[in-house]
């Protein structure tokens, strides 16, 4: 049913879901009831897909990094931040402009004075290998004489709805978007941004469509029969199938504030709207410059937001990395942020105060944003094989702990899964240099120092800022790009200044735990596998259609002592002095005996190849 619902989850009664629809007069449509039931919790979404459409994927640079400031300046402010993220090499594939940039709410237009040269700023941004989107609500400004024009022919021809309740909103009435001629005309709109290089939009508000006011019918009632009752699950699909019927096919960005059932066909990446940007845990009772309040949550309720979105059908999200409310964050709370978001299905970066990380003043804070958007970058081949993988399995790429080990009785809300490979423990306490961290059965080595640990147990590890505990399963090949990518996105600029994905695919980086042996299969058909070869490892590698230019595989935690022998088909590479030798070679190897625990590099050439190390 598109009816309104309440639902007592448990509460009354612990082993009872009671749920109660609004129908009215209209209660003989009755409901059409689906029971799902899946031998792992995790396979109920794909059931639910099977009745409600399954995700349309948003375009792999949609999910990140992407910046944004909350206001910007003008022009010369967007393109001097797009040379800068480039001067300072700092990962990005796309960028937004929030609002306000048009003369108003909502004109399609830039305004002159700010913005005297669109087409030039974004075919700028196009230039240095970004992605470029723009900020939508479905309003014209009542009160500003700028849209009088569009307001004046939205009147004429009937775009608002025959009967609007109370607008949640400060601009005025909803665009009819149930009224072909209404939906049309606004895609037109949207069009003049499209045609100048505009690949997604930011979908803001539209939420003013709600059953009841203070128990009260919020009465509405649109041109095709329709009223608030069934609308506030029908304006949203219609809302976000505007703009996403203008996206190419193979997907653009929507990054929307609300969701629906079923309105993950249009390919939503769903932000929380605004929550605080502090480590506040929903519901704390906060005194801040002499106000108490409630607090809606910062860092910790964003992870959770994300954690159940996925299993409830919308996989990708994206939080305002840094929070919203009560912006600025203090500097630990930004990069707590963005250690966390980097291990995320998408990653987008912004406040309500304009906070980008080469701003703040902190050198460390910028190297260590430089490496986890970077980390969050390189691992789009993991990401996108998850991606694509919903289609056959439903599972989300981020898994909460207890959905994916139900076995284990453990729900912690401050851990979870990306994946079945990685095991990520973010820091949600301010102050705290450690954390306790629950291991599944396995063994689990850490990313950053090959530390490997035995599961199951619970073990308080160390956590300083600027180290998320982070945690490769032992034997799981995990793909990565190569560790200078800096956009998915073409460019027309040297390889020196941006190195692009889209430009040169590159090889495919391959990190690996020896372990019990374990395959992967990617996005394109590449296919790895490990497996244990004495007190030594194998990897076998086969190219798939877009990895064609061989790989480079990196072993941790090996231990400090060298291989005492390393054969690529059966023969010898050469040993190279560096890992820079080695980016720069088809074929060979170096050892490094202090990263993450002694790490082994070996580059091969494209196609079939086995690599096999030994003590």
């Amino acid at each position: 049913t598109s009816r309104a619902g309440v639902f007592d989850v448990a509460s009354a009664e612990p082993t009872r879901v009671r749920a109660l629809f609004g129908f009215g007069e209209q209660a003989a449509e009755g409901l059409t009831f689906h029971l799902l039931a899946a031998a792992h919790p995790l396979d109920l979404t794909k059931l639910y897909y099977d009745v409600t459409g399954y995700p349309r994927l948003p375009a792999p640079w949609a999910l990140g990094p992407l910046v944004w400031r909350d206001e910007n300046d003008d022009q010369a402010q967007v393109e001097a931040d797009l040379d800068t993220m480039r001067a300072l090499d700092l990962p990005t594939p796309g960028v937004w402009v929030d609002r306000p940039y048009a003369t108003g709410v909502q004109t399609f237009d830039f305004e002159a004075a700010r913005f005297p040269d669109p087409a030039a700023m974004i075919d700028k941004a196009h230039d240095l290998g970004f992605r470029f989107g723009l900020w939508q609500a479905p309003y014209l400004d009542e009160r500003d004489p700028s849209t009088s024009d569009l307001r004046a022919e939205a009147a004429q021809n009937g775009y608002w709805p025959p009967q609007t309740g109370l607008n949640l909103n400060g601009w005025g009435r909803l665009i009819d978007l149930t009224n072909p001629s209404a939906k049309s005309w606004w895609q037109e709109h949207l069009g003049v941004y499209v045609a100048l290089g505009v690949e997604g939009f930011k979908l803001d508000y539209a939420e003013d469509v709600v059953p009841d006011i203070i128990g009260a019918r919020n009465v509405y009632l649109f041109a095709d029969g329709s009223d608030e009752r069934t609308m506030h699950r029908g304006y949203t699909l219609a809302y976000h199938a505007t703009p996403a019927e203008l996206l190419p096919e193979e997907g653009g960005l929507l990054l929307c504030r609300a969701g629906k059932w079923g309105s993950q066909v249009y390919g939503p990446i769903i932000w929380p709207g605004d929550l605080d940007a502090r480590m506040w845990k929903h519901g704390d009772l906060v005194t801040e410059d002499g106000e108490t309040f409630r607090a809606v949550g910062g860092l910790h309720a964003s992870m959770i937001a994300g954690l159940t979105l996925g299993p409830s059908g919308f996989p990708f999200y994206g939080a305002d990395t840094g929070g919203y409310r009560h912006a600025p964050p203090d500097l630990e709370t930004f990069r707590r942020w963005f250690e966390q978001t980097a291990l995320s299905s998408a990653m987008q970066i912004g406040t309500s105060t304009n906070d980008v990380a080469w701003e703040l003043g902190d050198q460390e804070l910028l190297d260590s944003y430089r490496t986890y958007t970077r980390l969050h970058l390189r691992l789009f081949p993991y990401l996108w094989t998850l991606a694509r993988d919903i289609a056959r399995t439903g599972r989300p790429l981020q898994r909460p702990f207890g959905l994916q080990l139900p076995e284990l009785g453990l729900h912690p809300s401050d851990q979870y899964f990306l994946g079945d490979a990685l095991l990520v423990a973010p820091v949600t306490e301010p102050g705290a240099t450690s954390r306790s961290v629950v291991f599944p059965p396995g063994t689990w080595i850490g990313y950053w120092d090959g530390v490997a640990v035995q599961g199951p147990t619970t073990v308080v590890v160390d956590a300083p800022l600027g180290k998320l505990p982070l945690y490769l399963e032992a034997g799981t090949p995990l793909p990565l790009l190569r560790d200078t990518i800096d956009t998915l996105s073409p460019t027309t600029a040297s390889a020196d200044v941006v190195d692009s994905f889209a430009e040169r695919v590159g090889p495919l980086w391959l990190r690996v735990a020896p372990g019990p042996d374990a395959e992967i299969v990617l996005y394109d058909g590449t296919r790895v596998s490990q497996a244990s070869v004495g007190q030594g490892v194998s990897v076998r590698l086969s190219s798939g259609e877009v990895f064609r230019e061989g790989a480079v595989v990196e072993v941790i935690g090996w231990g400090p002592a060298s291989p005492s022998a390393i054969s690529v088909g059966g023969a010898a590479p050469p040993q190279l002095a560096s890992l820079d030798a080695l980016r720069a070679a088809s074929a060979g190897w170096t050892f490094d005996p202090v990263a993450a625990g002694g790490t082994i590099y070996v580059a091969v050439p494209q196609g079939e190849s086995e690599i096999t190390l030994s003590r």
